[in-house]
């Protein structure tokens, strides 16, 4: 039985071999075709050379500059050369897909023109916005870096817009992020305004009550008790009257001054906390950081990314020879199921 699937198969194969000699001109000259055709179609006349461009970065681990440079605590500060990770990833992804970046690359480029559409065509909008979509586009790489690809008929038009996202990408982030730094600053200055002002009416009173005698109330009332001590034992009635005066203005402003020394020295250290938390915030609102570590820049591309005339020569050619053995099978089948019909037909007529 397999020697007969054996005789079969070969029989099979030298038929098929047999029957593409048989039809060679034909299909060389349908390939030949096919591949003239797809040579001369995917020719710049025919479909415009587009080059590529690509810029890759990866996100940093960190937004707040203060944090990194300002915060003591060990476990707070964050490493301001740490890359970042997934989450900030997803993070330049959403930015690099906004609006502002493409209405900003739409706007610098002329896109408008750039890409030959009318803008006072119905759609206009509309089809610019695909043809930005489709020609620049973003992805994470499996390192969980982010890739601008640029595809557009100049190569140097391409590099530029790639290393403009690129450019950008900092602009808008720094942007959203000052935007609440400077809501923060705003709260943070007023308060440290106020308390600014809170312990210079507080010194100012201090000084008051030293201008009237009272510059430390616990050592002076030690003090002048012990001298009033002795100025009783030596029944000395002038420096008792004297001592006595001073007695009672302390007694008068020692407790303001006591009240008042207090609770300034608590307001000078939550004065410094706050002082310290101004300069973070002033820091965080001013401070222009990039947002990226570039690790390949765009660059003009030397030859054309698309379209790659060899692989479309190629499929043409292998699509139009298999179309061609198949069309000619179909049409020998044909032909043999003609044959076999008149030869029954003569047969039964004899």
């Amino acid at each position: 039985m397999s020697e007969k699937r054996s005789e079969n198969l070969d029989f099979n194969s030298i038929n098929f071999v047999w029957f593409i000699w048989k039809w060679k001109w034909v299909i060389l000259v349908v390939v030949f075709v096919s591949a003239l055709a797809a040579a001369i179609f995917s020719g710049p006349r025919f479909i415009t050379p587009m080059f590529k461009s690509v810029v890759v970065l990866f996100p940093t681990a960190t937004n707040s500059i203060s944090k990194t440079l300002m915060d003591d605590m060990p476990g707070n500060k964050e490493d301001i050369m740490a890359f970042g990770e997934e989450t900030e990833s997803e993070q330049m992804l959403q930015i690099l897909n906004s609006s502002e970046i493409r209405d900003k690359i739409i706007e610098r480029f002329d896109l408008m023109n750039h890409y030959k559409i009318k803008p006072k065509t119905r759609f206009a909008v509309t089809e610019l916005n695909r043809e930005y979509s489709s020609n620049i586009t973003f992805k994470r790489t499996e390192f969980k870096a982010v890739e601008i690809k640029v595809m557009d008929r100049s190569a140097d038009t391409a590099m530029l817009i790639a290393n403009a996202i690129s450019e950008y990408l900092d602009t808008i982030k720094n942007a959203i992020q000052k935007q609440r730094a400077m809501e923060g600053l705003a709260i943070v200055e007023a308060e440290y305004r106020q308390m600014e002002q809170d312990i210079s009416d507080a010194e100012d009173s201090l000084t008051k009550l030293r201008e009237k005698g009272v510059h430390d109330y616990e050592t002076q009332a030690e003090m002048i008790n012990q001298q009033l001590a002795i100025e009783l034992a030596k029944r000395n009635t002038v420096g008792i009257k004297a001592l006595n005066d001073k007695l009672d203005t302390l007694a008068k402003y020692g407790g303001a001054y006591v009240s008042i020394r207090d609770a300034l020295e608590h307001e000078k250290k939550n004065f410094s906390e706050l002082r310290r938390s101004y300069k973070k915030a002033k820091m965080d609102a001013e401070a222009f950081v990039p947002q990226k570590f570039v690790v390949d820049k765009a660059y003009k591309a030397e030859k054309k990314s698309y379209p790659v005339r060899w692989l479309i020569v190629a499929v043409s050619v292998f699509a139009s020879f298999l179309l061609a053995i198949i069309t000619l099978i179909i049409l020998e089948n044909i032909s043999g199921y003609k044959m076999a019909r008149e030869t029954r037909a003569s047969e039964t007529q004899a």
